[in-house]
């Protein structure tokens, strides 16, 4: 197991010691390591539903050229913008 060392603002470093004396986690590591685990699965589910709206959405009427030349349009308009 890898370690990895993080500093903490008074205030979260206290709350996580809290959920350890409160019995919920055997340890501060095993807390973090949840959150890390949650926030793993809410973006994994974010990406699924973006993958479904896309599905969903059905095939697009546009072509390739369609696509690429306002991709191309975007970039020189970006380009000009920055300059």
């Amino acid at each position: 197991m890898a370690e990895m060392r993080i500093a903490l603002p008074d205030g979260l470093r206290d709350w996580c010691e809290a959920q350890v004396r409160a019995g919920r986690y055997a340890t501060t590591d095993e807390y973090l390591g949840e959150l890390i685990r949650r926030d793993q699965a809410v973006r994994a589910g974010d990406l699924q539903a973006a993958i479904d709206e896309g599905l969903a959405s059905g095939i697009s009427p546009r072509t390739l050229d369609d696509i690429l030349a306002e991709a191309r349009e975007r970039a020189t308009a970006t380009i000009a913008n920055e300059g």
